[in-house]
Order: C-alpha cells, then structure tokens, then sequence
C-alpha cells in the first residue's frame, strides 16, 4: 500500500473561503502532484532531495510565486492559493517539495523589501523555476534565538564580506539563491544589527553540505551552508541595514501560518487514510471500523480536526484583510501542530502493526509530522508569545 492523495471527508460546517477559480486552481495542483510528485515520492526519499526539473515544470504550471505581482512573473492572486497548494501537497502526503518556502516565504522578503531591480530580477527566475532559493536564518547553537546569530557581513569598499555557517536550511542543497540573516554591525548589540543579504550560491567560498540525515521529511532537501569570505555587492542588501529583524517579525506571523496550514490538512489526510484502512480491515470477522473503540476514537478525531479547520480559516480570512495577530498566529501553529501530532498517533495505533511499516501512508505521516512543533519557531516560543497578549 503506497502513499498517494486521498481526499479529505467533508467538513461538518463547510467552507466559504473559495470560489470557483480557485477550485480550478486546486484541480491543477491536484493532477500536478498526482502526476508529478506522488509516483517520485520513494525516490526522492533515496536521493534525500527532488530532482531539480521538477521545479521547472512547477513554473511552468504557474505553481511558483503565484502570489507575487504580475510585473514581476507571479498572477497577483490572493494567499488562499498558496492555502490551496498546501494543503494538496498534504493530501497527497508529500513533505518532499520546498515550493512553500520558496514562493511564499522567500518571494515575500524580496517583494515587501527589495528594490525594484532585485525584485525585477529574482522574482521573475524564481516564478519560473529558474531559480530555487531558501532563507537561512538558524545556526548551530542559536535555535529560535535570532539575536545570537554569529554570521557576520562586514562592509569592505564596495562589497560585504560575510562569514559564518548556516544548518536545517530547506532548499539548501539545490539551491541557486539564499537570503542570509547577517550581523552587520556590532555583535552585542543583538538583534539590532541583523541585515539581509541576497547571496548567489555560485559565489566563491560559499559551499554546502551533504543532504541532512533527518528522521522524517527525507525527501525535502535540508543542508548546512557554509560562507568563507564570500564577497557580495552592497546592493546585494536586501532593505535597510540593521532592519532585518524587523524583516523577519513581519514574515514570520505567515510562515507560522503555513507550518498551521499544512499540520491541518496532513491530520484530515492520516485521518482519511485511517477510516479507508478501518473500514478494509478485518478482525474477529468484521471491520475494524465496526466496534465501538474504534468509532469513537474517529469521533473525537474527527471533532478536533474540524474545531481546528474552523480557527484557522477564520484566520485565513483575517490574514486576507491584514488584521492577523502574531499571537493569533502562533496560536494556530502551536495548537493545530499539537493536534497533527496527536491524530497521526492515534491513527497509526488504529492501524495496528501495519502503522508501523513505512509503506503504509499513516507510518510516513507519523515520521514526517514530528518537525512542525520546532521549525518556524518552536512551540515553547509559540506559547511566549500568545502569553504576551494576556
């Protein structure tokens, strides 16, 4: 049995965030994963990374950086596109592609900050696929802490000469392009020096490691970077020198939305997977799906997965009139990622010894799902800051 899309079951209050065109929309991400991703899914895992054509015929479905500007290659459409690519990527229960980074995390910092020659130049090759791209912003020993970033980009003449290393960095192994969180001042003065700095990884003396060896996720490229006095041009910055932890707070209340939006469809994806299973599987001569434990285990699933949905579409709408609150953000990646985590557990214990065999979809869940409670800040933090709002 192998992992592929499945449909999630029908909402019990049903959705009003979509309309027709971008239904259509979904119909394209669907067919593009089922043709696309889902038959690779095994061999990207071996290869610890996609094959980088994939990203080629992304763009050329409009899949990348939809979001952003037509003047600059995008379609200048709402963020409920980016929600549709997600969660298909979800329900086809792939944790391979990097496009949401790509489109959604990095296309936002050049877009909102960037000057019109950088965002004519890079948002255009990433819109294609041209050009693959992350954000390395954590090191080795920082963890959630920006402020003690130890990368540094000293102004030398004309250029910034940046040193320093960079580890968990998605898109980092294919990637053409990173955007790096600097010190560019001086280093005790915390946040208050971070820049940005848009770094071509052709650059000389800028290198990468080997494909980390994670425990899930094993088919999304994740490395360290590297950056032996890698000579940039100033106009490289990206903004403001010393706003770059301004940048990131702003970025940072979406990117807790997409870790929300992608632990919510993956708990209706395990918890869809785990009623088809229950209803095939036999013991003591009927379904599993047929005694009560297991009825009422779906149950309070299937109770929580649509609690969740309810709170972060309204989320979503708020995020579309720009009145989303960093607390209300964090809210929905700390509890709908708690939530994920929960419901993959359930569901692998429901399918028995077979949960546990990784050909079985609800086992790749069950490994892959373990990151949303650290990446994009990690839990703790997600509580620090809803605490601040009390």
């Amino acid at each position: 049995m192998q992992s592929g899309a499945i449909r999630p079951l029908t909402n019990m209050l049903p959705r009003n965030l979509f309309n027709a065109e971008h239904e259509a929309f979904r119909e394209t991400v669907r067919k593009f994963y089922a043709k696309e991703v889902v038959p690779n899914i095994e061999k990207y895992e071996q290869q610890q990374h996609v094959d980088r054509e994939l990203w080629n015929k992304a763009g050329a479905m409009g899949l990348l950086c939809a979001t952003m500007p037509e003047a600059y290659g995008g379609s200048g459409v709402d963020r409920l596109y980016s929600m549709i690519l997600i969660e298909e990527q979800a329900y086809a229960m792939d944790s391979s592609t990097g496009f949401s980074l790509h489109s959604d995390i990095v296309a936002n910092y050049i877009n909102n900050f960037g000057s019109e020659t950088q965002k004519h130049y890079w948002l255009t090759r990433m819109a294609s696929g041209e050009t693959v791209t992350a954000i390395a912003m954590t090191e080795p020993g920082t963890g959630s802490d920006l402020q003690a970033v130890r990368t540094t980009a000293v102004l030398e003449g004309d250029d910034y000469i940046i040193n320093g290393s960079k580890i968990f960095i998605t898109n980092g192994y294919l990637c053409d392009m990173a955007i790096v969180v600097c010190k560019t001042g001086d280093s005790e003065k915390g946040s208050a020096n971070l820049s940005l700095i848009i770094v071509e990884a052709d650059r000389v003396g800028f290198s990468k490691g080997k494909p980390l060896n994670k425990i899930g996720m094993k088919g999304q490229d994740t490395c360290e970077l590297f950056f032996d006095h890698v000579r940039v041009p100033k106009e490289n910055l990206l903004g403001l020198e010393g706003m770059g932890f301004m940048m990131l707070m702003k970025e940072l209340a979406w990117e807790r939305m997409l870790v929300a939006i992608i632990c919510q469809a993956g708990a209706e994806a395990a918890l869809a997977h785990t009623v088809q299973y229950t209803k095939e599987r036999k013991a003591f001569g009927k379904s599993i799906s047929s005694f009560q434990n297991t009825r009422f285990k779906l149950a309070e699933l299937r109770t929580e997965i649509d609690f969740c949905r309810a709170y972060l579409d309204r989320c979503m709408q708020l995020q579309l009139e720009d009145n989303l609150g960093v607390d209300a953000a964090a809210a929905a990646k700390y509890k709908i990622s708690e939530m994920f985590s929960k419901v993959v557990d359930e569901c692998l214990q429901l399918h028995g010894g077979y949960g546990y065999m990784l050909e079985y979809p609800i086992a790749r869940a069950y490994l892959d799902n373990r990151a949303n409670r650290i990446y994009a800040g990690t839990n703790e933090i997600m509580k620090e800051l809803i605490s601040r709002s009390l």
